[in-house]
């Protein structure tokens, strides 16, 4: 599988990464015998990132991951999450260490080579989000003395928020990745919206990053389920998710995701999940895609489809041209 360079850190990761969170659940919910033949089916077939989160289940995706790859010992970089609670906000510093350090002891691990603030970034910073002198000025000292003290080897954001307060922090050439939001429900993060589109607008934020040596991880690749068209979840997979930066309902992005089942009528794809996996690994941005599963068979689909590499030209105009049909819609 083709691996990509992550922003200026060195690492080179494969363009489908193995994602740990809640929404498909596996290594949350799953069985630990799934979650092993997962793990080692994805080292076999070459996956070099694994990406959680002490919120991931509240610590039990760290602790099933640090379980496996204890047991499997495979060559891979591993990364997860903090965040910081509004009642800590006043000890910003303090609290991303001591999450940091939990999150090495359900990992069972002396360091991570990758360590993100999971907080939104606002302008006001209200309830549990922060604001960019916020991050800048605390989240990303205290980021600093953790690599310092050799716990990360490489930090960085979440980019959930306000599109003004996320380009100050990625223009500030301060962190090393962002996870960023990139599907085909929501695609302004690497291009420009048109007037009226029903999505929250990034402004071109990868454009930002890719500028300034920002490595780009992307979340929310099939938009918590929506983009396989398919309403009926997997008993293990979250039973309900509220979309980001998208529709302001899951069934909203149901909808717009069956509106694309063109592009696999007309053979630019052969399923939903393949066009927005290729879709999202398409853009010369993107380093590393995340994919949630709640099974090993969902795994494998979508390994099949990263391993298929970027949509062609044509199929990204056709899909330029199904976006155009959600301009004026309610979001």
């Amino acid at each position: 599988m083709q691996r990509r360079k992550l922003g200026l850190t060195g690492l080179e990761v494969t363009v489908l990464g193995f994602g740990c969170g809640a929404v498909g659940g596996l290594m949350v919910r799953g069985t630990a015998k799934d979650q092993e033949r997962a793990v080692a089916r994805a080292v076999e077939i070459g996956i070099n990132y694994f990406d959680t989160a002490a919120s991931y289940g509240t610590g039990e995706s760290e602790k099933n991951l640090g379980r496996v790859l204890a047991a499997l010992k495979p060559d891979v970089y591993v990364g997860t999450k903090v965040g910081v609670p509004a009642e800590a906000k006043g000890r910003i510093g303090e609290a991303i260490a001591s999450s940091l350090e939990a999150s090495l002891r359900r990992l069972g691990r002396g360091s991570v080579d990758l360590f993100q603030l999971h907080n939104p970034i606002t302008n006001a910073g209200e309830d549990s989000a922060l604001t960019p002198r916020q991050v800048l000025d605390e989240v990303v000292p205290a980021m600093q003395r953790l690599r310092q003290a050799g716990k990360t080897r490489f930090f960085g954001i979440t980019a959930i928020g306000d599109a003004e307060a996320l380009h100050a922090v990625v223009a500030a050439r301060a962190i090393d990745t962002m996870q960023m939001p990139y599907n085909l429900l929501n695609p302004s993060a690497g291009g420009a919206l048109p007037p009226n589109y029903p999505a929250h607008d990034f402004r071109q934020l990868m454009l930002l990053g890719q500028e300034a040596g920002v490595g780009v991880i992307g979340i929310r690749t099939l938009a918590a389920g929506a983009l396989s068209g398919e309403a009926a979840r997997h008993p293990i997979a979250a039973p309900s998710v509220e979309p980001i930066a998208s529709g302001s309902s899951y069934e909203m992005d149901l909808e717009r995701a069956r509106l694309l089942q063109p592009l696999v009528d007309e053979g630019h794809a052969g399923s939903l999940v393949e066009a927005a996996i290729r879709f999202a690994i398409s853009h010369p941005a993107m380093s590393t895609a995340l994919i949630g599963i709640a099974t090993v068979e969902q795994f494998e689909t979508a390994a099949a489809a990263a391993a298929q590499g970027p949509l062609s030209a044509a199929a990204l105009a056709r899909v330029a041209e199904l976006q155009q049909g959600f301009v004026g819609m309610a979001r």
